[in-house]
């Protein structure tokens, strides 16, 4: 699935996918639709995109920090606005694309906010996901 994923990319086709996980929140929250457009579409990527990068485990979406040159090679460093750390730098090669857009849905009525951001506040936001995340565990506690 994640291969065809890669190839529609590929191709020139946008994805539409939907996102799981808190590191891109308050921007992207778990539900959120995102649309994945190839890099070709708008040319290299610029520091407060976000772009979807491809793992082994499949792709993460969070936003492009800095862009780096060592040994005469380009690297690109992404982060997640909630994340304490930035990920491992990466290739352009490694870049699936960029979030272009985003769309509400059932388990998320609120849509996201993909504007290029270059500095988002990650101690608040990562704040925030901590909270929400015990929250959580409580209420299901109570409940049960």
């Amino acid at each position: 699935m994640l291969n065809i994923g890669f190839n529609l990319l590929a191709e020139g086709k946008t994805l539409r996918i939907k996102a799981h996980g808190y590191s891109m929140y308050p921007c992207i929250k778990p539900g959120s639709i995102i649309l994945i457009e190839p890099l070709r579409m708008k040319g290299k990527p610029v520091p407060g995109e976000i772009l979807a990068i491809r793992r082994q485990s499949g792709l993460v979406v969070h936003r492009l920090t800095k862009i780096i040159m060592k040994d005469g090679v380009e690297y690109f460093i992404a982060r997640g606005d909630s994340n304490s750390l930035a990920d491992n730098p990466v290739r352009l090669s490694d870049i699936a694309g960029r979030i272009v857009g985003a769309e509400t849905s059932a388990q998320n009525t609120v849509k996201a906010d993909i504007r290029i951001r270059e500095n988002p506040d990650y101690i608040l936001n990562r704040i925030r996901v901590i909270w929400i995340i015990l929250t959580g565990k409580i209420r299901k506690r109570l409940k049960s």
